[in-house]
């Protein structure tokens, strides 16, 4: 990965829907090299996709909740069921396996209500078998980003 593919990353992680013809002018070369570039990086699953973002707040589903969670016992068979489980609900919208005091992580949108959030927890409780969950609710959102930051690289 050279300098111009790094460029082309930080531009379409800010804006994705770039036309090509700018995206190649602000990269310094030509349209057919700079497609080429974005092509071999989808291939090579450097670029993952390409997404829109949306406002939680302005669909209804304006409060985040992080579930920490312990396994109940750590086999193949449980974290399978875990994995089907998690996939299953699309509010869970990331999961991390963890280090600490507990196994996961879960980020969580829900409606305004504590009851409609307590009524999921509840039936999660029963699908996977958790233990020693804690839920932390986030007051406000300080930084969001999804940019992955290239300078590092």
């Amino acid at each position: 990965m050279d300098k111009i593919d790094k460029e082309i990353l930080k531009i379409i992680q800010i804006n994705a829907t770039i036309p090509l013809s700018e995206l190649s002018r602000k990269v310094g070369i030509s349209s057919t090299p700079c497609w080429n570039r974005i092509k071999k990086m989808e291939e090579e699953k450097i670029i993952l996709s390409r997404v829109t973002l949306i406002d939680n707040r302005k669909v209804n589903l304006p409060n985040i909740a992080f579930l920490s969670v312990q396994a109940p016992m750590h086999s193949d068979e449980w974290l399978e069921k875990f994995i089907v489980t998690i996939k299953k609900y699309d509010q869970i919208i990331e999961t991390h396996r963890i280090s600490g005091s507990h196994d996961y992580i879960l980020k969580i949108l829900f409606s305004s209500s504590i009851e409609d959030y307590d009524a999921f927890q509840q039936k999660f409780i029963r699908e996977t078998g958790c233990i020693n969950m804690q839920t932390s609710f986030s007051q406000q959102v300080i930084k969001f980003s999804k940019n992955i930051p290239i300078d590092f690289l």
